[in-house]
């Protein structure tokens, strides 16, 4: 054997080595996560671009695969407002949230459920059965009432009903829920997609949620992209949503995490949906990527209107 065939060979045993090293590293995330429930919310050029879409499914499948029991929550903002374009409807927006008309309210649902969720779940599906689309007013998951009649089938949600979700994960298959939901009425509203996230996240107890974004997470300065924080505490994002200069796009996320984390789930994730795997680096890697939020479990003794029922029953906030 040649000088030059031995060193080729012991540069293949380095590399396998070094894949056996990454698989050891998320042994013990693994271990952690086995049979945890991790509700990501899928938004930004990743819901709408193909290669993006199939590289998060196919994360997805994997942490399925490997334990995890992962909830998919999904808007579509670009995809409505494209197809409302198309038809020559007013796009109008009020504090950053979508004035929905009757006529509109027809159109979000059209894409949500019957376009973005079914490609969501056809590319999850790619991988076995493994995936199940489902409405916010499916199974009265989500109820909902006005939040300002400035903004017309824009919800606010009242009541989380787990029921259809928790049916869904015990038999093994991985939930996709669009962001709408039921009202008194008998109609849909148009719901924003981070406090979908953080609201289902709250009422199924899951270990943490994921926002799924097109930047790397929170930065100090956002014109200096050294300044990107890691990990904030609960009391910080809380002084960071009140503080009112975060982005628009962010303050929904940012509230979403608080909710959540005010509510018992244990962490809330921002991450670059753009990064090929950064779900899997966040979850099985020891240093992870994005912005890291955490806060101790409280009481249920906030005031809040909402209702979950959940895997141990009913609790009133």
């Amino acid at each position: 054997m040649s000088a030059a065939e031995i060193a080729s060979g012991g540069h293949h045993v380095e590399e396998m080595l070094g894949k056996a090293a990454i698989l050891m590293e998320s042994l013990p995330w693994i271990k952690r996560a086995w049979g945890r429930t991790v509700v990501i919310k899928y938004g930004g050029a990743a819901m709408t671009d193909q290669a993006l879409r199939h590289s998060v499914a196919a994360d997805i499948v994997l942490m399925k695969l490997v334990g995890i029991n992962p909830v998919i929550v999904h808007g579509g903002g670009p995809e409505i407002t494209a197809y409302m374009d198309r038809l020559g409807m007013p796009v109008e927006f009020v504090d950053g949230l979508r004035v929905t008309s009757a006529e509109a309210m027809e159109i979000v649902r059209m894409v949500l459920v019957g376009k973005v969720n079914g490609d969501l779940v056809s590319a999850i599906n790619a991988h076995g059965r493994l995936a199940v689309g489902i409405a916010g007013d499916d199974g009265n998951l989500i109820r909902a009432t006005v939040k300002d009649e400035r903004l017309g089938r824009v919800g606010e949600i009242t009541y989380i009903d787990t029921t259809v979700v928790t049916n869904l994960i015990e038999d093994g298959f991985i939930p996709v829920i669009a962001s709408v939901g039921s009202g008194d009425d008998g109609g849909s509203f148009n719901i924003n997609a981070d406090l979908v996230a953080g609201e289902i996240a709250s009422a199924l107890g899951a270990e943490k949620v994921i926002f799924l974004t097109d930047v790397d997470g929170l930065y100090a300065d956002f014109s200096d992209k050294e300044s990107l924080i890691s990990a904030l505490s609960l009391e910080e994002a809380e002084s960071v949503l009140a503080g009112g200069e975060l982005a628009s796009g962010m303050i929904p996320k940012v509230g979403a995490c608080v909710h959540a984390l005010r509510r018992g789930v244990e962490r809330a994730h921002i991450l670059n949906g753009t990064i090929p795997h950064a779900l899997l680096l966040e979850v099985y890697t020891d240093e992870g990527i994005g912005t890291m939020i955490t806060g101790e479990s409280v009481s249920l003794g906030l005031a809040d209107d909402a209702t979950y029922i959940g895997y141990e029953g009913e609790v009133t906030l």
